[in-house]
């Protein structure tokens, strides 16, 4: 019972420089860590912002495709003689004259 508590014990003292050089070496290389982790969060890399810019993009050419299904009807209605729709086509249209440019065009 002795020989094996003096084997446990000896297997301890062995393992445990081990344990203590981990444990150094992980708190000496944590704030190197939390720095580059909070590098990554304040950068935005080029796939981040492509990928932001393709979502606006798309964001804005459904919009635009809205107001222009919009814009058709209200001037059937305004060619009925609808004065409201009237008013409404020509705010439809400010907005179709406000996005257009902030869309870029791709020739088919």
């Amino acid at each position: 019972m002795r020989n094996i508590a003096l084997v446990l014990a000896g297997g301890l003292i062995l393992m445990l420089p081990g344990c203590i050089a981990r444990t150094a070496l992980s708190v000496a290389t944590a704030p190197v860590k939390v720095v580059g982790k909070a590098a990554d969060l304040a950068t935005t890399s080029q796939a981040e912002a492509d990928q932001k810019r393709g979502r606006e993009i798309r964001r804005r050419e459904d919009r635009l495709g809205k107001l222009d299904r919009a814009r058709e009807k209200l001037a059937r209605k305004c060619d009925a003689g609808d004065p409201q729709a009237c008013r409404k086509l020509d705010e439809v249209k400010a907005e179709i004259e406000t996005l257009s440019p902030q869309v870029p065009y791709e020739p088919s």
